[in-house]
């Protein structure tokens, strides 16, 4: 996939953050572009935005990634009319955070059913045909540092993200006697409404300790216009591990090569975010 001019692209998640930054980033590469999201006023926003500045929609319809009916419906609906995708990008996700104790399991399912199955089925839904096709093409799977490193309180977000790091593994290996490329995305800090809205059950926003941490957030984010550019690069140049920033880069080195140094940064994190929980 040398360049994006002409080639068909599904993303999902195209209305807010990376998703959005991506499809405008894509549309000004002149991509053909098919998107979705679970908010359908601000995703028609973000279509009339691009057309607006001489891009590409093909399609754009709302749609629930939990709801496995919907991705065969709109998978059908492309097909028919449009064919096969050059490039598939799974960008959609929520997020939960949250001790084991105090977790529900509908925390649990949620972040399984948007952040794992759902991608899951785009992929069964559209790689299929891709290969039908025989031209090739690429996959975007956009998972999280979570997917990587045991971040406290995330045991239900990373089990989606690690189950999504797991299938784009395999299908880097399976899809390359096809000529699909794979692309595993693996943000850090990224400053996009996720930010706002991820759920954390036992923490007070309104906290002074909280809101401290956030501020070191997003002090370290990067935006998602800048991870949209190393998605995009990344698609160009067929890699497969994209990191955010430098940090996690370095910090995922640092896991595979001294883990027990690893661990006790982990454990310190851990610790510093039940400290703060357990003064209320």
């Amino acid at each position: 996939m040398k360049e994006l001019r002409g080639k068909r692209c599904l993303i999902t998640g195209a209305a807010s953050g990376i998703g959005r930054a991506t499809a405008i980033a894509a549309a000004a590469r002149g991509a053909d572009l098919y998107l979705t999201d679970v908010q359908e006023e601000a995703l028609a926003a973000v279509v009339e935005q691009i057309r607006r500045r001489g891009g590409t929609v093909s399609y754009a319809s709302p749609a629930d990634l939990a709801d496995h009916d919907a991705i065969v419906s709109m998978a059908a609906t492309i097909g028919e009319a449009h064919g096969s995708m050059a490039v598939v990008m799974n960008i959609a996700g929520v997020s939960t955070w949250g001790r084991i104790e105090q977790l529900e399991h509908s925390d649990w399912q949620q972040m399984i059913d948007v952040n794992l199955m759902g991608p899951i089925g785009v992929l069964e839904c559209f790689v299929p045909p891709m290969i039908e096709a025989g031209r090739g093409g690429h996959i975007v799977n956009v998972s999280s540092v979570a997917g990587l490193f045991g971040l406290p309180w995330h045991a239900a977000y990373s089990a989606g993200k690690f189950g999504l790091r797991g299938v784009s593994e395999v299908l880097r290996f399976d899809l390359r006697r096809h000529g699909i490329g794979v692309t595993l995305v693996c943000p850090g800090a990224v400053d996009t409404p996720l930010a706002e809205t991820v759920k954390m059950i036992g923490l007070d926003r309104s906290d002074p300790a909280v809101q401290r941490e956030r501020e070191r957030f997003l002090r370290r984010a990067v935006s998602p216009e800048r991870v949209a550019e190393k998605i995009l690069a990344a698609v160009e140049k067929n890699r497969y591990l994209v990191f955010t920033s430098a940090d996690m880069r370095i910090l995922h080195w640092f896991q595979r090569k001294f883990a027990p140094p690893y661990e006790l940064l982990m454990r310190r994190f851990n610790d510093r975010l039940t400290a703060i929980a357990e003064r209320r």
